[in-house]
């Protein structure tokens, strides 16, 4: 009966350290994930305001040089999808090509204020030698009905990331923040505490 009770003790820990192997490697994971989002956003505002501030000194009016947005529209699918983010960095009007995806200030009535994200379908001069921009939605059965102008154009975009907007929504519940990052927080320092512990408990043992 012992060896029976002690078998199913031995195979009850090995159950408990495979859990907590794992449960410690997605802790780190979503840390890490967290963490490289963290620093791409401070890289993002570090250039912002660093170009902010040369557009001030010098007296241009640009765009920022990168900006980012989350997708509430379909209009983009599968390209992008809705609460996709999206990353797009001001670009010069004689630069952006037929098939890149630009972000652009809406003027139809329906969407005008707006901030609208389509591909360029087509390249045109305005009479005043402006470039006038036609773009369509990939989801959309039709391009849209107003030309965009350089002016109103944001950027361009260079970087998608998935499904962020559903993680800043959960991420902003206090269930959310707990979960993902106050709970992993406390797991990893306890963990790393206990680890601290039995190193030097066993070094005691070994100098006793």
């Amino acid at each position: 009966m012992k060896e029976y009770f002690d078998t199913n003790h031995d195979d009850v820990v090995s159950l408990l350290e495979i859990v907590q192997f794992f449960f410690h490697f997605i802790t780190k994971v979503v840390l890490y994930v967290i963490l490289i989002l963290l620093v791409l956003i401070f890289l993002l505002f570090f250039f912002y305001f660093v170009d902010l501030l040369y557009n001030i000194s010098s007296g241009e009016n640009k765009t920022p040089l990168f900006d980012a947005y989350i997708i509430v529209s379909p209009s983009m699918v599968p390209t992008i999808n809705v609460e996709d983010a999206i990353i797009i960095q001001r670009i010069e009007p004689e630069n952006i090509k037929q098939g890149d995806i630009i972000s652009f200030l809406a003027t139809e009535s329906y969407y005008k204020g707006k901030v609208i994200t389509h591909r360029v379908i087509g390249i045109e001069k305005s009479s005043d030698g402006s470039l006038l921009f036609r773009t369509k939605g990939d989801h959309n059965n039709v391009a849209d009905s107003s030309l965009v102008n350089e002016k109103d154009i944001y950027g361009k975009v260079i970087f998608r990331i998935p499904m962020l907007g559903y993680i800043r929504h959960f991420l902003s519940t206090y269930f959310g923040w707990i979960l993902c990052i106050v709970i992993p927080f406390l797991y990893l320092i306890l963990s790393e505490v206990v680890r601290v512990r039995r190193m030097i408990s066993n070094k005691d043992k070994r100098k006793a």
